[in-house]
């Protein structure tokens, strides 16, 4: 796992009823992932920042490894919206159910 400090900060963003955006393709959500998650693309997700931002809260982007929702991460920053990278999915997945 990555030496990333966010991963510590998932339960604080859970508990704060964060949305878990996984950036992965559709053929690797399709295999697993976290119950209730948005789906968006990578590739995507610039299309979908106004929809994002509409919801008001907090985000957890996931991928597969980290690196892919770094991206994600950085990109929603930008934006101005308040997110975290949370790792692979399986890590958020994780304190999802602690």
């Amino acid at each position: 796992m990555s030496n990333n400090t966010e991963f510590k900060d998932v339960q604080k963003y859970l508990d704060r009823k964060a949305v878990v955006v996984d950036v992965r393709t559709k053929e690797e959500y399709v295999e697993g992932h976290l119950e209730n998650s948005l789906h968006i693309v990578l590739d995507e997700l610039e299309g979908e920042i106004n929809q994002l931002k509409s919801l008001q809260k907090p985000i957890i982007t996931c991928c597969r490894s980290g690196a892919r929702s770094e991206k994600a991460k950085d990109l929603l920053k930008e934006n101005n919206i308040d997110v975290i990278n949370g790792g692979p999915w399986q890590n958020v997945e994780y304190f999802s159910k602690q």
